[in-house]
């Protein structure tokens, strides 16, 4: 016991080491963090004073509240709280939202998981645009890939993109990946060889469902799928607090 008490103290001193010198890794809490280039505050506050791209054509919007369409799908909404990449709220309600012909499917796939042993949990859904603002200003520019150009907007502000996992019907627990939530490391890739082979079997589990029900996987993060009709929907920029509880 002492000895992992020495071994969990070490790690934690690596950790904090890795955060003072401006270092990104995985923490010893399982989540993948970084140190970003300015204050939050400041940034969110910038975001907040921006306006999106305008477009024209797209057709309206009608979000819809998952844990309503199937309510054993679980929610992890990591933005809503610290432990996320940033670690500090960037949302001020822990809710996940799709425009309703990907929030059916979702919901299709989830039940189709079912006899498999597994659940989906949600860690986003719907991003309001200022968000991904945040998101790529703080983000060092070696690791833009891993976030969208607030420029073009992300399928995320148009309510078709999901953040998802499995977790485990019998335990309740969110399964192990190749990779962590969110990890910017090639780890994350959805072809990514490493891992162990339970790990990937799972994966492409998730990847089989979503892609089924008209999903398609973001080639550099596992856990992110883009639903087939996203062009349709415009870029939005709603907070939750504003959606209401109606869906």
């Amino acid at each position: 016991m002492i000895r992992t008490h020495r071994y969990r103290l070490a790690l934690a001193l690596c950790w904090a080491v890795s955060i003072c010198f401006g270092q990104n890794a995985v923490a010893p809490d399982g989540i993948y963090r970084i140190t970003p280039v300015r204050p939050i505050d400041q940034l969110r506050a910038e975001a907040l004073r921006a306006t999106p791209p305008k477009e024209e054509g797209k057709r309206a919007p009608d979000l819809v509240e998952l844990v309503k369409l199937d309510s054993a799908i679980k929610l992890d909404i990591r933005y809503a709280g610290t432990n996320n990449f940033l670690s500090t709220p960037v949302y001020t309600q822990a809710r996940a939202f799709l425009q309703r012909p990907a929030a059916e499917a979702l919901a299709r796939a989830n039940q189709k998981l079912r006899p498999l042993g597994y659940g989906l949990i949600i860690h986003d859904g719907y991003r309001p645009w200022y968000v991904t603002k945040v998101f790529w200003d703080a983000t060092p520019a070696d690791k833009h890939i891993f976030v969208a150009d607030p420029a073009e907007g992300s399928k995320h502000n148009r309510g078709c993109a999901v953040d998802l996992s499995l977790y485990d019907l019998k335990t309740g627990k969110e399964v192990a990946m190749p990779s962590v939530y969110d990890e910017m490391t090639k780890r994350a890739y959805a072809d990514y060889p490493g891992g162990t082979d339970d790990e990937r079997k799972r994966r492409k589990i998730l990847r089989d469902a979503m892609e089924a029900e008209g999903f398609v996987v973001n080639p550099e993060e596992w856990w992110h799928f883009d639903y087939k009709a996203w062009r349709e929907y415009p870029i939005l920029n709603t907070p939750f607090e504003k959606l209401g509880l109606g869906n």
